[in-house]
């Protein structure tokens, strides 16, 4: 509802994509204020479509260089022969030129189709249907420049993001799934749990390696096992952590907490079995016990296999 009331003036009149940056960038502080995530999260993560944790957050900025180039196409291809005849001039600035951004489009879509279609995943060739810049006209080929714009945008925030050594870390991850959010889910999580996921995937949690990089700590080490402590040490690959079974502990608990909620929504009681297990927190100074959980083996289906 916003972007298009702000969109409008921006492409009426004549405003320099410098001005719409700095606009984008006082937007993104207080986004990041109301996600709960740091001032230094960088905007790849707010607006790449490629990124693992995909925010449903746009760019003003793709917004505007999108609206700029439909403006374009769009008075190249009146039908009115006066408004063809003119060759239209939109002021962007200097940075950025929509002439430019448009003419580069049309030719990285005449190269594709010079190249003919490809596959990147595993479903089979053929299994897809791809549309070629000569056999479209009209405002399906304003629709073409428009997604080579925006493909173009993404892909520089995925090279900035490979650029970043801390933030850029899931650029890494080929074997992870890509999730993405809604607004839906944003309104419907706890806040802290929204500002949870997006600090752990972008390694902005306070570990013991982030504070030392901070200034906030001198010693980047694991009290536990003595490794250094990063926040994927901490999440999966603390040695300690995993003898004890902690990570199990805990996964196990979410899975009673699933099952009893299956097992009342099918009006049936299941009662689990516990054990006690002896963690050791911090330091090794003191000790706690955990009941590790075990659900019932004669639960079959979603919850089968699940205690491994």
């Amino acid at each position: 509802m916003l972007i298009p009331k702000l969109l409008w003036p921006l492409l009426v009149y004549d405003i320099c994509s410098s001005t719409v940056e700095a606009i984008e960038a006082k937007i993104n502080k207080y986004t990041r204020k109301w996600l709960g995530v740091p001032p230094g999260l960088s905007d790849v993560a707010m607006h790449c479509r490629k990124a693992k944790l995909k925010l449903p957050m746009k760019s003003i900025l793709e917004e505007y260089k999108c609206g700029k180039a439909r403006l374009l196409t769009m008075l190249e291809e009146s039908d009115d022969p006066v408004v063809k005849t003119v060759q239209p001039s939109l002021k962007t600035g200097r940075k950025w030129k929509v002439t430019e951004a448009v003419d580069e489009a049309k030719e990285c879509l005449k190269m594709k189709e010079v190249i003919g279609q490809t596959q990147t995943d595993r479903r089979g060739l053929g299994s897809t249907t791809a549309k070629w810049w000569s056999k479209t006209e009209g405002k399906e080929k304003r629709d073409m420049i428009i997604d080579e714009i925006r493909n173009k945008e993404d892909s520089t925030r995925v090279q900035k993001a490979v650029q970043q050594p801390q933030q850029g870390q899931w650029t890494n991850w080929d074997t992870a799934i890509q999730r993405s959010f809604t607004w839906n889910d944003i309104w419907h999580m706890a806040p802290l749990r929204i500002s949870f996921l997006i600090r752990s995937v972008y390694d902005l949690l306070p570990s013991n390696a982030n504070l030392v990089r901070w200034g906030k700590k001198d010693d980047p080490t694991c009290p536990l096992c003595q490794g250094r402590q990063t926040t994927e040490h901490v999440l999966s690959s603390c040695k300690v952590a995993l003898s004890q079974g902690q990570y199990t502990w805990k996964h196990n608990r979410v899975l009673q907490e699933l099952a009893s909620v299956i097992s009342t929504a099918k009006g049936e009681i299941h009662p689990s079995s516990t054990s006690s297990t002896v963690f050791t927190t911090e330091g090794g100074v003191k000790k706690w016990h955990g009941e590790s959980i075990r659900i019932n083996t004669h639960r079959k289906g979603l919850l089968d296999g699940c205690d491994d």
